[in-house]
């Protein structure tokens, strides 16, 4: 289980995390939605030790992320993270893109981290790309080899950071669908994301950031059908 409580972050003066609490259980698909600057992706940055915090408390099954004696390098293994930008190694193929933290941080034969990345390339639908290099995929592919990439590494957790937002319209779908897939098998998922339809059919809960604060959470049908927060409320009618 993901834990927050009390959590507080500031960029100096300015308070981008409000005393946020919630918790994520092993198997649910969170997502996060709300305007931009609400605090969303600052959350996924906190949670996976890549901004530190101000106040409060991040545990991983149990593990104070932000602690002094913590080995955050051996944490993020359970969290894998995708980006908005993919930004994958340029001179290597799909296939080296995947194998090299297995190689690196697992220390995974060359041999085994190979048919760890092969796996993965296949499960994201890149089964027929594994020799090619970033420079020749579409946008949707390379958001999907750094989705494989992630998952290379086994991870308990998946935290995605607006992953469609650079995407050309016609390219979002694909990596939606390999969201989905990853939802089904039941990863556990927090998703930022602006993807109403995604948030709507495919989350166990949808929290809603405004301002640095989680206005509300509950189920899809509960926030999109009958929201308590005026704010909420507004920012559903904007986005449809």
């Amino acid at each position: 289980m993901i834990s927050i409580r009390d959590l507080h972050k500031y960029f100096g003066a300015l308070h981008v995390l409000k005393g946020i609490d919630l918790d994520v259980q092993k198997g649910e698909v969170l997502s996060v939605i709300g305007a931009s600057g609400s605090g969303k992706s600052t959350l996924l940055y906190c949670i996976n030790g890549l901004e530190a915090i101000q106040d409060g408390a991040v545990t991983v099954d149990g593990t104070d992320v932000h602690a002094k004696g913590t080995d955050i390098n051996k944490l993020r293994q359970k969290l894998g993270m995708v980006f908005q930008q993919w930004n994958s190694f340029p001179h290597l193929t799909a296939l080296e893109n995947v194998a090299l933290a297995p190689r690196i941080v697992k220390g995974k034969s060359k041999a085994e981290a190979r048919d760890i990345a092969a796996k993965q390339l296949q499960h994201v639908g890149l089964g027929e790309k594994l020799d090619v290099y970033p420079g020749a995929l579409s946008g949707g592919q390379q958001q999907r080899l750094a989705i494989a990439r992630a998952l290379a590494m086994e991870p308990e957790y998946m935290l995605f950071d607006e992953a469609t937002s650079a995407l050309d319209p016609e390219l979002v779908g694909e990596v939606l669908d390999t969201m989905r897939l990853l939802a089904d098998e039941g990863m556990t998922m927090i998703c930022v994301t602006h993807e109403m339809g995604f948030a709507r059919d495919v989350s166990d809960r949808v929290a809603f950031f405004h301002q640095g604060v989680m206005e509300e959470i509950g189920p899809p049908a509960q926030i999109f059908g009958d929201a308590r927060s005026e704010h909420t409320r507004k920012f559903l009618a904007n986005v449809r």
